[in-house]
């Protein structure tokens, strides 16, 4: 059964008052290992947005200034639970082996470019956010990297993220860096970092190969030691070093 978050809602249409009681995280606070891979419930604000409050709150502050530059912030995801993330990389793991008869390990490469295993997004932390300009009508898949360059539908938008986000604390987690592994660069990614370096902290001290070694979703028998290992260094550290 999918677990569900306690959403409390906010309204969008109202963002001068939407803001809610912030809720603090210090450094000190004890996120359990539910908590870390979307496993627990957890608080989150915002019909649409679905953050922990303090984020939320920065999020309607940037979305309230961008607005009056003539960009609407649109969150395209924002917090997913285990079960969410565990769907997307068994869909995706079903496809490249099945019609596209990729070996397992193979897939599980191709998954990663883009997909984080069940257990590890920082999705899962309610502190980080997929966002476009929501003015632009753009057909099919709107997270392409392309359409954030010189000439795209959304190359506006990636301008005033680059002039403002740190304003609000958020910050892009997978540059273009040339010299960074894991994860390819996603312009429509940003991170509340307040809230989500402490976080990545406390994930950190947990023993996550033993964690993930404990799984059963599609595709994890195929997990080795080595992997994992791999996947720590390269997918959830080699990030934006802002964010470290």
């Amino acid at each position: 059964m999918e677990r569900r978050s306690f959403i409390k809602r906010t309204s969008l249409s109202a963002i001068g008052i939407g803001i809610v009681p912030n809720t603090i995280f210090s450094k000190e606070h004890e996120y359990s290992v539910a908590e870390l891979m979307g496993k627990a419930d957890i608080e989150l604000f915002g019909e649409g947005i679905n953050l922990r409050a303090e984020a939320h709150n920065a999020f309607l502050k940037m979305k309230k200034a961008a607005y009056s530059d003539g960009i609407d912030l649109k969150i395209v995801s924002s917090y997913r639970n285990f079960e969410r993330q565990a769907a997307i990389f068994e869909r995706k793991f079903e496809r490249f082996t099945r019609e596209d008869n990729m070996k397992p390990i193979a897939a599980i490469d191709k998954i990663i470019e883009y997909s984080t295993i069940p257990g590890t997004s920082r999705h899962h932390w309610g502190t980080d956010i997929d966002i476009v300009d929501g003015y632009r009508k753009v057909a099919g898949d709107v997270l392409v990297a392309d359409k954030f360059e010189a000439g795209g539908p959304y190359e506006d938008f990636k301008k005033w993220m680059d002039e403002n986000s740190k304003t609000y604390d958020f910050c892009l987690v997978y540059t273009d860096d040339p010299k960074r592994r894991g994860f390819k660069y996603e312009p429509w990614h940003y991170s509340y970092a307040p809230l989500s370096i402490p976080m990545l902290t406390a994930f950190r001290h947990k023993n996550i190969l033993r964690l993930l070694k404990k799984e059963t979703f599609l595709g994890s028998e195929h997990f080795t030691a080595g992997f994992i290992k791999s996947y720590i260094q390269n997918n959830i550290l080699d990030i934006n070093k802002e964010l470290l």
